[in-house]
């Protein structure tokens, strides 16, 4: 049964898609937040059927921990999912990517019209500029810029090194930091074609002032909370989590 869901919501997917990116590179002349309401829509309807077809349903914790003014989220990244729920969840959001997805036919054309900050990953220090220069242009046109700080999807239990260019642009443009922890893998894992029905929690953590501290100070505080979050969410997939909850008991 979860296959022909899954199956379902990728027809779902294809039908859409090439419609969106139709209307997204002809909006090209709206002003940036007119193109993010109508190209969102795409995101809309893919959440919809992700909850209707495949049974995926999410709750969020912590909202009240949402700063009024645009900041830089610091989201773990498990799935192709929190890319969409991020934009249903928060206020207009920009996502820091690599330009190559710029490239894949339809889904990237549409995404070109998006308010993004497309970085190329080889350019080393230069990428980190870039990350600098568009968010804080971004953020002062009222879109919270999203940073996956691992750079890449990472199964659920696992992580990688955070990298410091979502804490440096919140230093650099004097906002906060939002982390946020997920357990979308789950659900939706990465590469994997056939969804299952459940939950998925999402928690946002109290925001990190960036004035005053260093890159490093803010990525270490941001990694801290989502990683000990994440052992909230998920203690299965941590077995030192478990250790620690025995001992407590």
């Amino acid at each position: 049964m979860n296959l022909v869901r899954s199956s379902m919501l990728a027809l779902l997917m294809m039908v859409t898609t090439p419609v969106f990116a139709l209307i997204a590179m002809a909006s090209f002349a709206l002003p940036p937040h007119a193109r993010y309401r109508i190209i969102t829509q795409w995101t809309s309807i893919t959440m919809w059927g992700s909850r209707w077809i495949t049974g995926i349903r999410y709750e969020v914790r912590g909202r009240e921990n949402m700063p009024r003014d645009a900041s830089v989220i610091l989201c773990k990244h498990q799935s192709a999912w929190e890319t969409m729920a991020m934009q249903r969840i928060f206020p207009p959001v920009a996502f820091v990517l690599k330009k190559e997805l710029l490239r894949v036919p339809f889904f990237g054309w549409g995404l070109a019209q998006m308010p993004i900050v497309s970085i190329d990953r080889s350019a080393g220090i230069g990428a980190l500029e870039q990350v600098v220069q568009q968010g804080r242009e971004l953020l002062a046109h009222g879109f919270w810029v999203v940073v996956f700080p691992e750079g890449t999807r990472v199964a659920p239990g696992h992580t990688k090194r955070y990298k410091v260019g979502g804490a440096h642009l919140a230093v650099q443009a004097n906002a906060c930091v939002v982390p946020v922890a997920h357990n979308a893998g789950e659900l939706w894992p990465r590469n994997a074609f056939v969804k299952r029905p459940g939950l998925i929690t999402v928690s946002i953590g109290p925001a990190i002032d960036a004035t005053g501290l260093t890159a490093e100070e803010v990525n270490r505080r941001a990694e801290a909370w989502i990683e000990g979050e994440m052992r909230r969410i998920s203690p299965h997939r941590y077995p030192d989590a478990q250790d620690v909850a025995r001992s407590a008991a």
